[in-house]
């Protein structure tokens, strides 16, 4: 729509004569493998608008795009914590004291990663004596400090917000995990569900995964049967109103300047509340899912989840979302701008318009489910 269009190597793959071009069908990937080999090892993440150049060209949809990026973030995660472990064994620390499960949360636990994520991830301990605790957290503690800071020189900066392994608040033993969420849950505190929000996005990267098993059944166990947290959470999904006003009409937000005429948070105003939505109802109905569209799916095939053809609709939304995302970074980019979740949508053809209300309208109606829901024991709108 914005970039220069260029025929897709798919078109190629059979030459005039009948025979399989690999090397044209190939071409896109290996300029991309050739940009990487051009960058430092400490700036891999840069690579990845080349990786995703290359992958447009194959006519990927955006949300397959977004696994790819998020496989590479994993990637980029183990290569940082192993580096940090090497690094610790060379200045004498030695091996790990118990076994740990490093886990990403948000959208790359999620694997939904566009271009522009920061850090969020959290380390569960294995259970160990509390005379040990000063020898052992402090171990985790340095290890959690060396890769979030590795992660930082390798183009994925720190979390503003702190939500990072280096940080006690996101560094527990196991048993301290069940506890933090049966503090959270006990009661209606803004706060403490917006850091339950958080911690429910969560993938094991690194390490022990039957740690993040173990986490999981916390959050089922305790959660779902807590009925004042769940509707604090329900609350919550006011404050991430659809960028829609009360006629239907498209509508940035007016809280912040705007980085242009036109511009729409789509992130906030379109992707976080459908996630928030989503994730709200998989918590109600036990799903293990982890990412959007696979909750969907989920919630579609289960009774008292959602309607087939309703999840069916969302998540085709969520994909058209990210792919005006992703179109509006590499735009960004390609004018040495921030690779943010605002988009220009007098950029986009009526057709596109009509799609993204369509589509703002139906999360709208979601969240309004999800609502109902959790206050009215499982009606709906």
């Amino acid at each position: 729509m914005r970039l220069v269009h260029r025929a897709s190597p798919w078109r190629e793959m059979i030459s005039a004569r009948g025979e399989l071009a690999s090397d044209t069908l190939l071409a896109p990937l290996e300029s991309a493998f050739t940009a990487l080999d051009s960058l430092s090892s400490t700036a891999t993440h840069a690579w990845q608008p080349h990786l995703v150049d290359a992958l447009v060209r194959y006519d990927l949809p955006a949300w397959r795009i977004a696994q790819i990026l998020s496989d590479h973030n994993d990637w980029l995660y183990r290569q940082a914590i192993a580096q940090s472990l090497a690094e610790m064994q060379a200045q004498g620390w030695g091996p790990p004291p118990v076994v740990c499960c490093i886990l990403t949360l948000g959208s790359t636990a999620r694997h939904e990663s566009l271009l522009g994520p920061d850090q969020d991830n959290a380390m569960i301990v294995a259970d160990y004596p509390d005379e040990r605790h000063v020898e052992i957290d402090g171990y985790f503690q340095a290890l959690g400090e060396r890769f979030t800071r590795r992660l930082d020189e390798a183009g994925i900066p720190l979390c503003h917000g702190h939500v990072m392994a280096r940080w006690p608040m996101w560094r527990k033993r196991a048993n301290e995990w069940h506890e933090q969420l049966r503090i959270w849950s006990g009661d209606r505190r803004v706060k403490r569900v917006q850091q339950t929000n958080i911690l429910l996005d969560f993938s094991p990267v690194w390490g022990d995964a039957s740690l993040a098993r173990q986490l999981w059944q916390s959050v089922v166990t305790l959660l779902p049967a807590a009925n004042l947290f769940l509707d604090e959470m329900a609350s919550l999904l006011d404050e991430l109103p659809v960028a829609l006003d009360r006629l239907g009409r498209l509508r940035g937000r007016v809280d912040v300047d705007a980085p242009h005429d036109g511009a729409i948070d789509l992130k906030r105003q379109g992707l976080l509340p459908l996630v928030s939505a989503v994730r709200l109802l998989a918590l109600m109905n036990h799903c293990s899912e982890v990412g959007t569209r696979e909750r969907l799916t989920a919630l579609g095939n289960l009774t008292g989840g959602l309607d087939l053809a309703q999840a069916t609709t969302l998540r085709a939304g969520f994909d058209r979302l990210q792919h005006l995302v992703l179109d509006q970074q590499r735009y960004n980019l390609s004018r040495r701008q921030a690779a943010d979740g605002w988009v220009d949508i007098t950029h986009l053809r009526e057709d596109e318009r009509m799609l993204l209300k369509f589509d703002l309208q139906q999360i709208r109606r979601l969240v309004g489910i999800a609502q109902d829901r959790v206050r009215h024991g499982g009606l709906s709108r």
